[in-house]
């Protein structure tokens, strides 16, 4: 069943979580190079809220989004392509996890980031989030609610072991 543009969709939900993350890149770029005091404290904390949002938010595409669109879709290299840029995300993310303080090389690593998320949220709004509406095999309605009920599960479990 094709989504009707006035019901939100799985696309208005991930994007609603490209934009959540993109306003926690922008907080942490006003805070870098910041020398005022407990500004590096608040970019490292800054930086694991956009670390474990990206988690959950890649952890739902790659179990909901992407195998419904590699069925319904008939050339699935935008998903692919969509797959290798969560490994080099997730890449970043984990050298993130491992560092415990906010110095140069952890705000290079969070800037680099934020550029892999920006390319990726392009190609998705542009490209994978367009034909996923066009395609007729899809309802997009009910996988908001499949992907809206996991990722509130992702985030009680992060929650408990913080």
């Amino acid at each position: 069943m094709p989504t009707t543009r006035t019901e939100k969709d799985a696309c208005d939900l991930l994007d609603a979580d490209h934009k959540a993350v993109k306003k926690l890149f922008n907080a942490y770029d006003e805070l870098a190079g910041s020398k005022a005091r407990g500004a590096a404290q608040k970019r490292l904390d800054i930086a694991r809220e956009i670390c474990k949002e990206l988690k959950v938010h890649t952890q739902i595409e790659e179990e909901i989004l992407y195998p419904a669109l590699r069925e319904a879709f008939k050339e699935t290299d935008i998903v692919a392509e969509a797959e290798v840029e969560h490994a080099g995300a997730k890449d970043l993310i984990a050298q993130l996890d491992a560092l415990q303080e906010a110095d140069e090389m952890f705000d290079a690593k969070v800037k680099v980031l934020g550029e892999y998320i920006d390319h990726h949220v392009k190609e998705e709004r542009n490209e994978m989030f367009p034909k996923a509406r066009a395609n007729r095999k899809l309802d997009l309605v009910a996988m908001r609610d499949d992907l809206a009920a996991r990722k509130e599960e992702l985030l009680a479990e992060a929650g408990a072991l913080a």
